[in-house]
């Protein structure tokens, strides 16, 4: 006898961990019942995906979507849009809002605003600083907690620990595996006088290699000390990745398809819309960590979409802000790089789905198997498409990427079981939901 259930995708070419091949999928009731024989199977739904391929939901484990604070960028509901349309099913969003992401309260406000409004899951950091060290280990476990982040170097935002008395800790009392942004705000400090007013292309000659290794080296040598688990976040100098290396035991490493794509050439053409933290570099430390993603050193992507409007981008630098949207192009911009032969569809797979689920400890996400959530990124990897502003989803409404032909894009978005994008149309209701991390489960109420 045929037992019904919700959907099955079919003639699908699924990337997953056990390698690449034709398979049908079974869903229901949100979760994956059957990968390839789905005989004795009747479904309310068969989607048709011959001729594309079905990764496992691309997981964006660095995103600032500002709420609460400034609004005017971005909101949850419109980096969650942006998300989905780019074939992103769940983001760690990160805690420098205004009020900033510090406490149970604030954690429980942000879900309270995501829950049904997003279109795609959700996790949020919350920040570490001094005055809530002693209530860490409370903070990770709580809901929709993906941790702590702690910027150990200035960025946008007011959770600067920037000491090794303050980072030690922090760091001492974690459970989890928290995240850094690792620059060194001392030398950051004693180099302000390297900006060159009007000139965007000073933001790597002031914020320098050194800048990024002393700290780095300092998290590193805390993290040993105390035995605990740290992930830098947005590795951007070819210096950093051996002292990665040699303490694969305490650290794991993220880069951004920025790092990965641009350099300090694309100053002239881009002034500020390039400026970021850390800054886009020149051509050697790109190519080294394109060496360390083939290497296997590098765990995960993440966009660091961090949306400024084009006006606030427009000021003069130094007064213009860092950050630039991300969110949406990470898939097609690095599909574009499988099609250029730099990295394989399997390796960008495990970059932005099984990497987070392995070193976040994710509950149900980030692999094809029967029994997880039926998340997943649909590409078209041989659809040639020209990236433009007006296709961003963002409320900035723009990309550094505007003109940039790709090859590979995303067309499908599933969350859950639940088609939210299809064909560049983004279908409500929303119905994001937090996600759940293996050290943080609580016992049924």
């Amino acid at each position: 006898m045929s037992r019904q259930i919700d959907l099955i995708l079919k003639g699908g070419t699924v990337v997953n961990q056990d390698g690449t091949g034709i398979r049908d999928i079974a869903i229901d009731k949100g979760r994956i019942v059957a990968v390839g024989d789905v005989s004795g199977l009747v479904a309310a739904e068969v989607r048709d995906c011959r001729k594309l391929h079905i990764l496992p939901g691309v997981i964006d484990s660095q995103v600032h979507f500002r709420e609460p604070g400034p609004v005017h960028k971005e909101d949850l509901e419109t980096g969650s849009r942006a998300a989905v349309a780019g074939g992103v099913t769940l983001v760690f969003e990160m805690p420098n809002t205004k009020p900033t992401t510090t406490g149970p309260e604030a954690l429980a406000d942000k879900v309270s605003r995501a829950r049904n409004r997003m279109f795609c899951d959700f996790a949020f950091y919350v920040g570490g600083t001094r005055e809530n060290v002693e209530a860490i280990p409370a903070l990770e476990k709580l809901e929709a907690s993906a941790g702590i982040k702690v910027f150990a170097g200035s960025s946008t935002g007011d959770l600067l620990v920037d000491d090794d008395e303050g980072l030690e800790a922090i760091i001492s009392r974690l459970t989890r595996r928290a995240a850094f942004h690792s620059e060194d705000e001392f030398r950051l400090r004693d180099r302000v006088g390297f900006q060159v007013a009007g000139d965007a292309a000073s933001h790597p000659v002031w914020r320098d290699v050194e800048a990024a290794v002393l700290c780095t080296t300092r998290l590193l040598r805390i993290a040993r000390k105390h035995g605990k688990r740290i992930h830098v976040l947005h590795i951007s100098t070819a210096e950093e990745l051996p002292l990665l290396a040699a303490h694969r035991d305490v650290a794991t490493v993220e880069v951004t398809p920025h790092h990965l794509t641009l350099s300090a050439d694309d100053y002239a053409r881009l002034g500020a819309k390039l400026q970021m933290n850390p800054p886009v570099r020149d051509k050697r430390h790109r190519e080294a960590l394109w060496a360390a993603i083939n290497s296997g050193l590098v765990d995960v992507l993440g966009s660091d979409h961090a949306p400024h409007t084009l006006e606030e981008k427009a000021k003069p630098y130094p007064q213009s802000p860092s950050g630039m949207t991300g969110v949406q192009t990470l898939v097609p911009m690095m599909l574009t790089h499988v099609n250029h032969g730099r990295l394989t569809l399997e390796r960008f797979v495990d970059l932005t789905a099984h990497g987070p689920q392995r070193i976040f400890g994710l509950v149900r996400k980030g692999r094809i198997m029967e029994g997880y959530d039926a998340d997943f990124t649909i590409v078209d990897l041989s659809r040639t498409e020209t990236i433009r502003n007006n296709w961003i989803e963002s409320r900035s409404q723009w990309t550094p990427y505007d003109g940039e032909r790709v090859i590979g894009w995303p067309v499908g978005t599933f969350v859950r079981g639940r088609c939210v994008m299809w064909q560049g149309e983004i279908l409500g209701p929303a119905t994001g939901q937090p996600a759940q991390f293996l050290e943080a489960l609580s016992p049924e109420k």
